[in-house]
């Protein structure tokens, strides 16, 4: 079977991926999306240490967590899309990256399930489903 299919449904996935990751990365750094509703609530992330450290706040730790989570997501889809894209062949004879994109893929469904909200559920589970078809396909 030509793994065209199977380059296009990787690919799709981790398109869909670095889309989530990098509006992610703009909605932590600019626009009022990820702020608290409540303004007391940032201001108290704000004047806060954390008990491991005083040199940073819950506040500058949370924008961190972000950026860091959209980054992590963004490489995901750069590093699974280019070997989809680009070396397919390679991608569908290694057992262990297949089987870490899948593993990453469902700790990012079970995380969206348990921790965020339906936007990360239907983009993360849609890239896991898309992923699996082209490893199935391949």
């Amino acid at each position: 079977m030509s793994p065209i299919p199977s380059t296009l449904l990787l690919a799709a996935g981790a398109a869909i991926v670095g889309t989530l990751g990098t509006a992610h990365l703009v909605l932590t750094f600019w626009g009022p999306k990820l702020l608290p509703r409540d303004r007391s609530v940032r201001e108290a992330m704000e004047g806060c240490s954390l008990v491991i450290t005083d040199q940073t706040t819950y506040w500058r730790a949370w924008i961190g967590f972000n950026a860091s989570h959209s980054l992590g997501a963004i490489l995901f889809a750069a590093v699974y899309g280019y070997l989809a894209l680009f070396h397919v062949e390679f991608l569908q004879q290694s057992r262990f990256l297949l089987g870490l994109g899948v593993a990453t893929l469902l700790s990012y469904v079970a995380l969206a399930q348990r921790y965020w909200f339906i936007t990360p559920l239907i983009g993360t589970s849609s890239a896991l489903a898309l992923f699996l078809a082209g490893i199935l396909l391949g």
